[in-house]
């Protein structure tokens, strides 16, 4: 009789610190001794996590885990939890939502019934909704567990050992401001959080940054685990599943997985693959970034050298061009020169590159971009015409708000220009977790944008000609 299939066991993607002992197996044990029992890959995710040096410290003073959702990632919490009441450590549980936190209070006196403790002998349970709370009673330690939903004020004034960040997807920088010194008091202190890679209503930050952080080894004394797939991919693969989905065959079943799946390509990969997109959702240029860079009169750098992008829309029939220019103290200029319906031809444009001199110019929109380089160069247009493909177009819109929020881009603040930029999303482009942009505003045209953004990529992407040095001797 063959083994039944399960999920993969081990994180597709880890950062673990090297360490000789761990008190994994005793949380392990106590979660155990209930009718509920730990998986193996939960089991794995203990011993990492529970990690400790030659004197009893922690190994991660922060330690993160993402994956797919219904695959019991919170019971890990819950182990650790009741691991920490039972000795002498002081818990705070925290959750987005209140459902969450009363839902982890009750696992939590479950798991303490069920491994033979006795309320009002061993431990007390507070049940006021919101707050709630478990001591510990038979010794003086002082331990306890409280529940709480997150706030932006939550936890100021209270000390703990452990910090624990359940739904952590949603997870804020004021929530994180509020939270993070209420376990500095601590002789060993430990701060844990587990969600899934955020959405599109996705309102956390702390999260992915942590993340992003630890694999590239800025944070220490931290640790990372995840379950995912590294681009966007096919949804509908079982075998995927089975790569992302550790309890896929224990709590899981592929029956489910297929009933759930919907049309949205992109939230099956982030909900069921757990694909860590390579930008956030939630990070549209708002009207208030964007014009915190208007510069009135802008002073070039010379020699002039002018990029243009030209981009036809896919949304609506209209063709866009832009241009770039570097400034003296060597940022990026950037103006919106026309936006025009396509069915007036690409005369104008063609006028414009023969009366102002161009170095390059990228042209981006299937089904016109040979034209107009081929009627650039029967027009006589001597500068040189590029066209994108799907992964510069990717590397330039990164480059473009890279650079905008590093404050190494500037503009005149237009009207048609700033109405497009401030009204508009991501939109995912590509196999690999890149953006491109989507109008938020009915009149808007994003071909705005996407232009802008193309004549950035080629201005700052081109090296400035270095100054020959004459020597004398």
């Amino acid at each position: 009789m063959l083994d039944k299939r399960v999920g993969r066991q081990e994180p597709t993607l880890s950062v673990v610190l090297p360490y000789s002992h761990s008190l994994g197996e005793e949380a392990c044990e106590l979660y155990n001794r209930s009718r509920r029992n730990t998986m193996p890959w939960q089991e794995l995710m203990l011993e990492d996590i529970m990690a400790v040096d030659e004197n009893g410290l922690w190994t991660h003073m922060k330690f993160g885990w993402s994956i797919p959702r219904r695959n019991g990632k919170s019971e890990i919490l819950i182990a650790r939890a009741i691991w920490g009441i039972t000795h002498g450590r002081r818990v705070l549980y925290t959750a987005h939502r209140t459902t969450t936190s009363n839902s982890a209070w009750e696992r939590c006196v479950s798991q303490l019934s069920g491994a033979g403790y006795v309320e009002d002998v061993d431990f007390k349970t507070y049940k006021t909704r919101g707050t709630e709370r478990i001591e510990w009673l038979r010794d003086n330690s002082g331990a306890l567990i409280n529940f709480r939903t997150r706030s932006s004020k939550g936890g100021l004034g209270e000390g703990y050992d452990d910090l624990m960040i359940d739904e952590a997807q949603e997870y804020t920088a004021d929530q994180e401001s509020a939270l993070k010194y209420v376990v500095t008091s601590s002789p060993n202190p430990q701060t844990l959080m587990c969600g899934t890679p955020p959405t599109s209503v996705s309102s956390g930050t702390v999260f992915q940054k942590y993340r992003q952080n630890t694999l590239t080894g800025k944070n220490t004394n931290s640790g990372w685990a995840e379950w995912s797939v590294p681009k966007l991919s096919d949804a509908h693969d079982p075998e995927l599943w089975y790569k992302t989905n550790p309890s896929l065959g224990y709590i899981l079943s592929e029956r489910t997985i297929r009933d759930e799946l919907g049309d949205d390509q992109v939230d099956d990969n982030i909900q069921r693959l757990g694909l860590w997109l390579a930008y956030s959702q939630k990070s549209a240029i708002s009207l208030k970034e964007w014009e915190s860079y208007i510069i009135e009169k802008p002073e070039l750098k010379t020699p002039v050298k002018l990029f243009y992008g030209v981009k036809y829309a896919k949304a609506t029939s209209n063709v866009s061009l832009s241009v770039a220019v570097r400034t003296s103290d060597n940022r990026v200029f950037i103006e919106a020169i026309d936006c025009r319906p396509t069915r007036e031809g690409n005369s104008w444009i063609i006028a414009y590159l023969l009366a102002n001199s161009a170095e390059k110019v990228a042209i981006d929109g299937a089904g016109n971009q040979n034209i107009l380089e081929n009627e650039m160069k029967d027009a006589g247009v001597k500068c040189k015409a590029i066209l994108p493909k799907v992964s510069d177009v990717i590397e330039a819109n990164t480059l473009f708000e890279g650079q905008l929020f590093g404050g190494q881009i500037c503009h005149s603040g237009q009207p048609a220009l700033t109405q497009a930029i401030s009204n508009c999303e991501h939109r995912a482009i590509g196999s690999s977790g890149g953006y491109g942009y989507t109008s938020i505003l009915e009149g808007a045209d994003v071909s705005l944008v996407e232009s802008v953004s193309l004549a950035h990529w080629l201005c700052s992407s081109t090296k400035p000609e270095k100054k020959e040095q004459i020597i004398k001797y």
